[in-house]
């Protein structure tokens, strides 16, 4: 199998595979045009690649631009299983709609940047001033009720399936879970509802890489969000090699040029 990276960072130890700049993608035609399969493109590249090139690429189109940011995210979701998403609203800034966050969220609640990761961009609202903070430096309010844990659950997607799941426990008494912000990764009573919420929504929208973050409220599993490039650090403390997993998928998926 012939293979080019535009992320060679996630796809070490591949075999037949070469590495272009995604800013050369152009430059590198002939490259590409050999290639089996194309893997890791930039979300800008996507379309080049698919509907001009007639190239397959991993993760799948539909990871990659649903993925894009919380937005795209959250209407995908919200096509597929309504009920495991918490309250959330998406508005562009005006003066209206600061007033119908004010009028729909009691205090405190969350609003997030419509792309960051790894806890980043995320806000706990606890009065008007840190809304009116956030809506000046925020074009699109990305709003979402509260829900108090200590924990979440990131269940990773890898082809078809789910890989491995763990928790992110916060232990600093702050309201971000995430592994960057100090949370302690916990593989203990993964619970199995949630595995296959994850496996069926993924299926059910195609995504093919990705980590979903889910949380446990009130007797039911919500999605926070997925990410089309996450963290490794559950698969290094088990051992798991994602790179091969994702060449064992595309051997079984991929028909050769």
């Amino acid at each position: 199998m012939k293979i080019v990276t535009f992320n060679p960072f996630r796809t070490i130890g591949m075999p037949g595979i070469q590495y272009v700049k995604p800013e050369q993608m152009f430059e590198e035609r002939e490259k590409i045009a050999a290639a089996d399969v194309c893997l890791f493109p930039e979300n800008w590249q996507v379309n080049a690649l698919v509907y001009g090139m007639k190239k397959n690429i991993f993760p799948s189109i539909q990871s990659i631009q649903m993925g894009f940011n919380k937005i795209e995210v959250t209407r995908a979701l919200w096509s597929v299983c309504p009920d495991h998403v918490p309250k959330t609203v998406i508005l562009g800034r005006n003066h209206d709609n600061i007033n119908r966050v004010f009028d729909e969220f009691p205090f405190p609640f969350v609003a997030k940047e419509i792309r960051n990761s790894m806890g980043k961009g995320v806000f706990l609202i606890e009065n008007h001033k840190q809304f009116n903070e956030y809506a000046e430096n925020n074009p699109y309010f990305y709003v979402q009720e509260y829900l108090p844990i200590d924990r979440d659950l990131r269940v990773c997607v890898v082809g078809d399936d789910v890989l491995t799941a763990y928790w992110r426990i916060n232990e600093r008494n702050t309201f971000r879970n995430n592994v960057a912000q100090g949370a302690r990764i916990s593989f203990d009573d993964i619970p199995e509802e949630a595995i296959e919420l994850v496996r069926q929504t993924a299926r059910s929208l195609g995504v093919n890489h990705a980590g979903f973050d889910v949380i446990s409220a009130g007797g039911k599993f919500y999605f926070l969000e997925f990410n089309t490039l996450f963290g490794n650090q559950g698969f290094q403390q088990l051992g798991i090699s994602v790179e091969q997993n994702i060449y064992k998928y595309l051997q079984e998926t991929i028909t050769l040029q």
